[in-house]
């Protein structure tokens, strides 16, 4: 958690009037736009710019790389950029262009910008990012902004560091399809590859260190739907999914911590994992998962390892009110976590798990008793390890016991009392640690859903089934059951 420091001078300087650029929010700003691949070479390294950025203007960015196609040659390396007025850099139809160790401080609106959803392969490494702030004068987005805003997930971002944004630190806002000037329907983001995502560092944001919103399951064919074909045989290695494969995606090493909402979150993802994610003294949770695509395939979406501490000796006041959830489970199949190792929630009302994330607005969906499956976790100062929420129907596997105690392929759910297999010994009830019930491998917690069901009939007649066995203690006849059934 040691501060970071920046070097906002240089000896070439580059900036607007700074007598009436701050009061009129109206600075200097360079653009480089030349039609064709590789028709401009744009190379801006060491130089302070201040006072820069043009706000209520589209396009007047402090540095901006405008709709060349690919760039090899050209980067921005080693700069400081403070106290703009419209964004930092601005990466637009442009791809394989290198942001690299520059430092960007007090900026409005992203600050970090991957403008049309279009640009790939760019670099952005060792970067500085502080203080991004909301802007009103721009995009919608830009009222929430993101220190690094992406658009389109091909891209490899490295080593870089997004503290004290007013809202993000890393925001992947993929688009159904390339906007703007770039629009291409053929160009899907969303379901795209992920470049390389890999030791970057978010803190004391206003929500979120890391975010996917709205979706990024990445395919073989970005813009064709995926179809699950069911006569596959997972268990010989055939591929449900090879009309249109999945694509893994993998995010690496992310130290996220002192974020006003979460560590991380993500929304709705197809095959991804995350490595060795470390979070600390987020107020509301560590890591939080909302839709895993309702994969049919388990472990195709996975935290592996990492860390998540719910408090620090080293935290804040605000930290004092706060419950946060170590890993919050999503509301949705398909989700895996091995190897997390949680710390310190034991205080107010916080706890190690949670499940079925954001259930609390989308009761009337089909939500609950989605199955996650957890192995080789470790718990230090957790009390509780399990905090259900609602619509209290959660399904925990246990593949190696390190959640329950209770051996390999046990599991814990909310206590209900059919549920209660206490009395024979399979199960256990603790609302103290678990919340609920936890099982050993001689029981199987399953869900069962019934879909267009027409309860006036279907349900009708079960319950009248079991009246009739109940009530005549005999072999059922056809004629006197059909007699019973339509009330003959």
């Amino acid at each position: 958690m040691r501060a970071e420091v920046g070097l906002l001078t240089r000896n070439i300087v580059y900036r607007g009037d700074p007598e009436t650029s701050a009061k009129n929010q109206y600075g200097a700003h360079i653009m480089l736009h030349s039609p064709g691949d590789e028709s401009s070479i744009g190379r801006i390294e060491y130089v302070e710019l201040t006072d820069v950025g043009q706000a209520f203007k589209l396009g007047r960015y402090p540095l901006h790389f405008h709709m060349i196609g690919t760039v090899h040659k050209s980067y921005v390396r080693g700069n400081a950029i403070h106290q703009t007025y419209n964004r930092a850099i601005t990466i637009h139809g442009v791809h394989y262009f290198r942001v690299i160790r520059n430092v960007a401080f007090d900026t409005m609106g992203h600050t970090v910008f991957i403008e049309d959803a279009a640009e790939t392969k760019c670099l952005i490494d060792g970067n500085l990012i502080m203080k991004t702030k909301a802007s009103f004068s721009l995009i919608n987005t830009d009222q929430t902004p993101a220190s690094f805003w992406i658009t389109h997930p091909d891209n490899q971002f490295r080593n870089n560091h997004a503290a004290g944004s007013d809202r993000y630190g890393y925001w992947y806002d993929t688009q159904l399809t390339a906007m703007g000037p770039s629009y291409d329907p053929n160009i899907c983001p969303e379901n795209s590859k992920v470049g390389e995502f890999r030791d970057n560092v978010a803190h004391s944001n206003g929500r979120y260190g890391f975010r996917i919103f709205h979706n990024l399951i990445p395919r073989k064919y970005p813009c064709k739907p995926l179809v699950f074909d069911a006569t596959k045989d997972i268990s010989k290695g055939e591929d449900p999914y090879h009309e249109n494969p999945l694509i893994e995606a993998n995010f690496y090493n992310l130290i996220s911590y002192k974020n006003g909402r979460n560590g991380a979150i993500v929304e709705r993802i197809g095959s991804m994992r995350f490595h060795n994610f470390k979070c600390a003294d987020n107020l509301e949770a560590g890591i939080e998962v909302s839709m895993s695509h309702d994969l049919k395939v388990d472990g195709l979406a996975s935290v592996e390892g990492g860390f998540v501490v719910g408090r620090t000796s080293n935290t804040e006041e605000s930290m004092d009110k706060a419950s946060p959830i170590g890993f919050f489970g999503p509301r949705t199949e398909g989700f895996t976590v091995n190897g997390l190792k949680f710390y310190n929630f034991n205080f107010n009302k916080a706890a190690g798990i949670a499940n079925c994330s954001h259930c609390w607005h989308d009761n009337a969906t089909d939500s609950g008793s989605r199955t996650v499956r957890f192995s080789g976790l470790s718990f230090e100062n957790v009390m509780p390890r399990i905090k259900y929420h609602t619509p209290f129907k959660a399904i925990f596997f246990d593949k190696d016991g390190t959640l329950t105690g209770k051996g390999p392929k046990s599991w814990a759910t909310p206590y209900y009392p059919h549920n209660d297999w206490t009395s024979t010994g399979e199960c256990s009830v603790d609302k103290t640690i678990y919340d609920g019930i936890t099982c050993n491998n001689k029981v199987q917690v399953r869900r069962i859903a019934f879909s267009n069901y027409a309860p006036n009939h279907f349900f009708r007649i079960s319950m009248k089934i079991a009246q009739w066995d109940k009530d005549q203690h005999k072999a059922l006849d056809e004629d006197a059951m059909k007699d019973f059934l339509y009330d003959k």
